[in-house]
């Protein structure tokens, strides 16, 4: 841990991916403050030592009492709503939440004069990519309300960094562009427990447990090997690793950066449900579905500049592992 940092603040930490970070921090020696709606979360994956408020840290006045009053440091921002398709059905939710919400929080943060802030963004920014893999220079044209979100919240970003760069109060900041976060942690105490979640590697370890009848692959008739889209699926230690990997970079002065996050290889839906198929030793029945609007063909990430600029060394890069630690969450999740 850098010694010139120790007090931090997450948003949306008692979700998947906040948790998940969390943990991690607090294991590197860091003092955490969680806010969160539990909306989505849960209070029961916020880390013990951490000091806990359920609220919305869309709420500027509230944000910049808890900042101030824990002597805040640094940010790292994951909350906010992820649904693809439900974005499409209603986009002002989304706006209202990822748009307004994280504008509101980065004005407290200016407020209580905080300058390093790590945002949790998507590789939806680029929608439907016109070269894979996909690098940071890759046309951001997304094709969902859910990308129009995050890459408008990285612009906000980016302009209030850019005009810091004079003030006594300099702004930096890493957007992290997730690719398909998947996985658990290796103990089983953490993982997905969203409800009705749409994320593939979830429904999949959901449908082999019974908990479906069926499992719709959305779409066989891509341009893919197999006509089903293609994705880089990234363990969720591995996110969280680059978080903090991310927040030590800008506490020793790193520039502000928007930063792939993925491993550099893609598998198709039909691959992972085969994969699910295999861990868990169930032959699940699946039904070809037409396409969802709003889902690229293919997206899979350039990651070398992450590793070249954080120095992130992933250690879960294998699609077997990831789906392993996916089921044994499940089955222990539905069993408590």
């Amino acid at each position: 841990m850098p010694s010139n940092i120790s007090r931090i603040l997450i948003t949306g930490g008692a979700g998947y991916i906040g948790s998940h970070t969390a943990r991690k921090l607090i294991d590197a020696g860091y003092t955490l403050t969680i806010v969160d709606t539990l909306s989505t979360g849960h209070r029961w994956a916020v880390p013990k030592s951490a000091k806990f408020y359920r609220l919305d840290s869309g709420n500027r006045e509230e944000m910049v009492e808890i900042l101030r009053g824990n002597d805040i440091e640094a940010v790292i921002h994951f909350a906010g709503d992820v649904v693809v398709p439900e974005s499409i059905k209603d986009p002002l939710k989304y706006y209202e939440n990822n748009v307004v919400g994280s504008m509101n929080l980065i004005s407290a943060c200016r407020k209580c004069s905080i300058g390093l802030f790590v945002f949790s963004s998507s590789a939806a920014v680029y929608g439907n990519p016109a070269e894979i893999p996909v690098s940071e220079t890759t046309a951001t044209i997304p094709i969902n309300p859910y990308g129009r979100t995050k890459l408008i919240t990285e612009w906000n970003l980016h302009d209030i960094a850019a005009s810091s760069q004079n003030s006594h109060s300099q702004f930096r900041y890493v957007a992290l562009r997730y690719f398909n976060v998947a996985g658990a942690s290796f103990d089983g105490t953490l993982g997905p427990a969203t409800p009705d979640s749409t994320h593939l590697i979830k429904v999949a370890c959901e449908t082999a447990l019974g908990k479906h009848k069926t499992m719709s692959i959305f779409g066989t008739d891509y341009p893919t090997l197999d006509g089903t889209c293609i994705r880089d699926y990234v363990h969720v230690e591995d996110i969280a690793t680059a978080h903090l990997d991310a927040l030590e970079y800008l506490a020793n002065g790193g520039d502000s950066e928007r930063l792939n996050c993925g491993y550099g290889k893609g598998y198709s839906v039909q691959q992972v449900v085969n994969t699910i198929k295999s861990v868990a030793n169930v032959n699940f029945p699946i039904v070809a579905s037409p396409r969802r609007q709003g889902d690229a063909p293919q997206v899979v990430a350039d990651n070398r500049r992450i590793l070249e600029v954080l120095g992130w060394v992933p250690m879960h890069d294998n699609l077997e592992e990831i789906c392993r630690t996916a089921w044994e969450w499940e089955k222990r999740y539905n069993e408590d």
